[in-house]
């Protein structure tokens, strides 16, 4: 576990310096390896804790970046080690920032108020043959999703899974969101309420909403250009790209949505690919090509 310590007067003068601000210093602590070399332009409100900065990011083209803090504003967020900020439009507000995370020319990554990141979010899968709304989050199967479309709203089978499902919401649910470690969120507009998963690539997205990004360090997930989500579930090893349009969705693993592919109160499990087309209140079990 990390030990924080507060910031001395004189890195408080050389942060000053280098026009970085605070709200309150006596609410921004450190690590004992953090140095004052890599935080410039930088403001700073509510409790921040920032941790080393030694890694020298190589990105395209041969260009280096050193890790730090740059252009950006935090608002009660906790940075990882070896993370680079840099070029954040508006801010940064109630996030725990993972080690290693990129995370440049953003417009603003924000939780408002308590957060359960999608989890929870009712679906209307097959709502036109009169199927049962389906209460998508992160350990969704196509099983028990399958268990609630055939099951009466009112069943007792149907009450338990709710019930089940609720717990678990209650369990994630949170004011602060995470970004997971070795993160990059580059050229990136709106973030809201989204739970972000290590090893993650958010490359060029317009916005992403009320969503669980369950990227993992063996399965990470890629968010592309134009991506819009709101209120979604995406599961490991999955692609979102070119300009695909997510609303009251759960995706499973390893699918591939891309040129401009739009759904709507959709379900998605593993190994599923969808391009050039509309989804909408769709039940696509494994393997399923649209």
């Amino acid at each position: 576990m990390k030990v924080y310590r507060k910031l001395n007067k004189e890195e408080i003068e050389i942060l000053e310096r280098q026009m970085c601000s605070a709200s309150d210093w006596n609410l921004v602590e450190v690590t004992d390896g953090f140095s004052t070399d890599y935080v410039r332009y930088a403001r700073f409100s509510g409790n921040v804790r920032l941790g080393a900065f030694r890694k020298v990011f190589q990105l395209a083209g041969g260009m280096v970046k050193h890790s730090g803090i740059y252009y950006a504003t935090l608002h009660n967020v906790t940075v990882g080690d070896d993370c680079c900020i840099e070029n954040v439009k508006n801010y940064i507000a109630n996030y725990n920032i993972g080690d290693g995370a990129f995370i440049e020319n953003v417009d603003i990554i924000l939780v408002d108020g308590e957060s359960s990141f999608g989890n929870g979010t009712k679906v209307e899968v097959l709502n036109e043959t009169g199927g049962c709304e389906v209460m998508i989050f992160d350990r969704l199967t196509a099983q028990t999703a399958c268990l609630m479309t055939m099951y009466h709203a009112h069943s007792e089978a149907q009450k338990s899974i709710e019930m089940m499902i609720s717990d678990y919401v209650a369990g994630v649910t949170s004011a602060t969101g995470s970004i997971g470690s070795n993160v990059v969120i580059a050229d990136t507009g709106y973030i809201k309420n989204v739970k972000i998963g290590d090893c993650c690539k958010i490359e060029g997205a317009s916005r992403l909403k009320n969503g669980s990004i369950n990227s993992t360090r063996s399965a990470p997930v890629h968010i592309g250009v134009g991506v819009i989500g709101d209120d979604f579930i995406i599961s490991s090893g999955t692609k979102v790209d070119d300009g695909v349009t997510l609303t009251r969705c759960f995706i499973g693993q390893a699918c591939v949505l891309g040129h401009g592919y739009s759904a709507t109160d959709s379900l998605f499990f593993a190994n599923c690919q969808g391009e050039h087309g509309e989804a909408c209140s769709i039940f696509a079990g494994p393997y399923t090509v649209t």
